[in-house]
């Protein structure tokens, strides 16, 4: 080895040492590159989600707000009960599913039944001729397409 080959074999060394460092460099950077896009995706994601939950929960509050009606039957006496509008909103021409009713059932003469907020009126229910009063009527009106369950109080209970 001559003298003059010393620093050629200097160089070299030291070249592969750099291209060393140069291929962990590039790998630790392709790394960190990794990570960060999947983390700006990860925020991106929860940001999406705390999205979708904002406007659920301002969903649910407009539909909270939307004023409904909440009917519910009591017992007056007799053979008279009387249906009350518990709700914040009206409820337009209510009806009854006619296959539950019991064979005596007269609510307010024979127009169109409506209650605002607060509202009730008294209406006849009896039981007869193999049709008892049921535990619950169904009724349904404006606004109203599915017809709810209303529970039907034992006779005797006020």
């Amino acid at each position: 080895m001559e003298l003059g080959d010393v620093p050629a074999w200097l160089a070299l060394a030291l070249s592969a040492a750099a291209i060393a460092i140069s291929v962990k460099a590039q790998r630790d950077g392709r790394r960190s590159a990794d990570a960060s896009e999947r983390s700006a995706k990860a925020a991106e994601e929860t940001l999406a989600e705390q999205r979708r939950q904002e406007a659920d929960r301002r969903a649910a509050e407009e539909a909270a707000a939307i004023p409904r009606a909440l009917l519910r039957v009591t017992h007056v006496s007799r053979d008279l009960f009387r249906l009350h509008n518990d709700g914040t909103g009206a409820a337009h021409n209510v009806t009854f599913v006619e296959e539950d009713l019991p064979a005596v059932f007269r609510l307010k003469g024979t127009g169109d039944v409506s209650l605002q907020a607060g509202e009730a009126v008294d209406f006849l229910m009896a039981g007869a001729w193999g049709k008892p009063i049921p535990p619950q009527l169904f009724a349904k009106w404006e606004g109203q397409v599915e017809p709810l369950p209303i529970q039907v109080p034992p006779r005797g209970n006020a």
